[in-house]
């Protein structure tokens, strides 16, 4: 078992370069399948899920080489299976977009159920919802989904809720369907348009990504060859942001795509903190306490759910009571208990949580419940007082590239051992 050590008391100062975006990572590689040729993907966050991904493409029959730490080429020429190992498919969320990308290549697929992070009901019914609409028929049984597609008929399909996975699933088995498929109430998350953008340099026709109605006009075949820059990690970006603020710290944050992060930019200054724009880099500063906020979580352009664990750190320690309103996922309050073992005073009750900020947080040993969780205990970590000892850091390794070597480089007092 891992752990990260950490000791407090850190005013974190320098800059810091944002990897690939691990949600649009997860989506563009099995994007691959649609097409029977060789493509290299670079800017790709170096994660335990982007591994997985291309682990799950390899046993399917894909051919993929590492060029560098953050650069492939995946061959998907000779792609000769239909069954995604349920075993590697089921240790993580973003493995039903095999489904997506598969029914489109050959119409037949079977995966295990998805997992990931224990954030409550997450079901998957839109997806299905969608791929029934396209043509297909999907059974869930026994642990493992299978969806079989004579024929792919484009169609005007309405998200009940919005969706991204959903919504990047059914545009994967629509690029090659015959006609036209409009997805209605869509998702407009920074990543689907990548998404969207890396399927049209591949040839395919879509239209409107990041706005709520994507049409995507079926087309015969994709291209054999081509390369493609994976857009950097909002959520990534926003961690830091949130931890110069914390730590009353001045960081410099490289390779991020500051319009993507208007929503925590707005909250940042509302709390008392400093955002200068530089283009792809903006700096992040604070000298005093952070003060109250309310913040309540919506799709894009709002406030995102990924985001709200780590801005809870920061109003745990704001002068004042802040509310903390969670409409996307019902168990995203888990990290809160630990907080409170760390001294902070926040009372979480279904989807709202009331934060009474303190002066300081003390270090504890705290237990990460899922991805988000722990990178807000890590930020908790440095701020707080004494040594923190942050446990299930498998959950942070699926989406921060080198996380504890990048706070480093800012002055955080991290360590990493294995007990």
């Amino acid at each position: 078992m891992e752990k990260l050590v950490i000791t407090g008391g850190t005013r974190l100062k320098g800059e810091v370069v944002i990897s690939g975006a691990k949600n649009a990572a997860v989506a563009i590689l099995p994007a691959t399948l649609l097409l029977k040729g060789v493509y290299t993907i670079s800017n790709l966050p170096n994660i335990s899920d982007v591994k997985i991904t291309c682990d799950i493409l390899q046993d399917l029959g894909a051919k993929i080489t590492w060029k560098s730490r953050n650069e492939i080429v995946i061959d998907t020429r000779e792609i000769d299976g239909n069954e995604a190992p349920i075993d590697k498919t089921s240790k993580f969320r973003a493995s039903y977009y095999i489904i997506g990308a598969m029914l489109g290549r050959c119409g037949q697929i079977e995966v295990g159920l998805p997992g990931g992070c224990n954030l409550g009901s997450r079901p998957i019914d839109q997806h299905i919802k969608g791929f029934e609409a396209l043509g297909a028929k999907v059974e869930v049984g026994q642990g493992k989904i299978s969806a079989k597609a004579k024929k792919l008929v484009g169609t005007s399909i309405y998200m009940d809720v919005v969706s991204v996975g959903a919504t990047i699933n059914v545009m994967l088995a629509s690029v090659l369907a015959e006609g036209t498929t409009t997805i209605d109430n869509a998702a407009k998350e920074p990543h689907i348009v990548d998404v969207a953008n890396f399927l049209n340099t591949m040839g395919a026709d879509i239209r409107g990504a990041g706005t709520d109605v994507i049409k995507i006009n079926g087309v015969k075949s994709l291209k054999r060859e081509g390369s493609y820059s994976i857009v950097p990690d909002q959520i990534e970006a926003g961690t830091f942001m949130a931890a110069a603020i914390a730590t009353r710290g001045d960081i410099l944050i490289k390779n991020c795509i500051s319009e993507h992060l208007d929503c925590i930019t707005a909250k940042i200054l509302e709390i008392g903190g400093h955002v200068e724009d530089l283009g792809d880099t903006i700096r992040v500063w604070s000298n005093k306490r952070p003060t109250k906020a309310n913040i309540k979580t919506l799709p894009y352009p709002g406030f995102p759910t990924d985001m709200q664990p780590q801005m809870g750190v920061v109003l745990s320690i704001a002068d004042g009571t802040s509310i903390i309103n969670e409409s996307i996922w019902e168990s995203r309050f888990q990290y809160t208990n630990e907080l409170n073992n760390m001294g902070a005073h926040i009372t979480a009750q279904g989807k709202t949580a009331v934060v009474e900020g303190v002066k300081e947080l003390s270090g504890a040993p705290v237990y990460a419940s899922d991805l988000r969780a722990g990178a807000a205990l890590l930020i908790a970590g440095i701020v707080a007082k004494g040594t923190t000892e942050l446990y299930n850091i498998n959950h942070i390794d699926r989406g921060y590239e080198q996380i504890e070597e990048k706070f480093r480089k800012l002055g955080a007092n991290i360590l990493r051992i294995t007990e």
